[in-house]
């Protein structure tokens, strides 16, 4: 799937999607699948912050095996699973692994999101009160 040199062995890609902003493409070849995935960004704040996160994850790709260092154009991370993956993992396991990323992403980034904006009430406060 990653060299896509050979098209009689890709096979067509299955788009998943809740809305625009957020989906998941699955790519299946013969010997392996690129999971990729859109992450939920409504404003300029969550943009930012799945950007920064998918970075740091990414960085630390080797930790988790099957993550790609790398999305695709147009996702904000990417998952590559090879015939060797699945033959030294259980596939349950994976599956889940991928579920419970998807889920676990979101309470994060809404988690940042609910952090910064309260650090920046406070920051705010403190500023005003010197005009008061």
């Amino acid at each position: 799937i990653e060299t896509g040199k050979s098209p009689e062995l890709i096979l067509n890609p299955v788009v998943i999607a809740r809305n625009e902003g957020e989906a998941v493409k699955i790519e299946g070849s013969v010997n392996s699948v690129r999971v990729s995935i859109k992450i939920k960004q409504a404003d300029e704040l969550e943009e930012v912050l799945v950007a920064k996160f998918m970075r740091f994850i990414m960085q630390r790709a080797e930790q988790f095996v099957v993550l790609r260092r790398k999305p695709i154009e147009g996702y904000s991370i990417s998952f590559l699973i090879t015939n060797t993956h699945t033959e030294t993992m259980l596939k349950v396991k994976v599956v889940d692994f991928l579920l419970q990323f998807m889920e676990d992403i979101d309470k994060e980034v809404s988690a940042m999101k609910l952090g910064v904006n309260s650090r920046g009430r406070v920051v705010a406060t403190k500023f005003l009160e010197q005009f008061c």
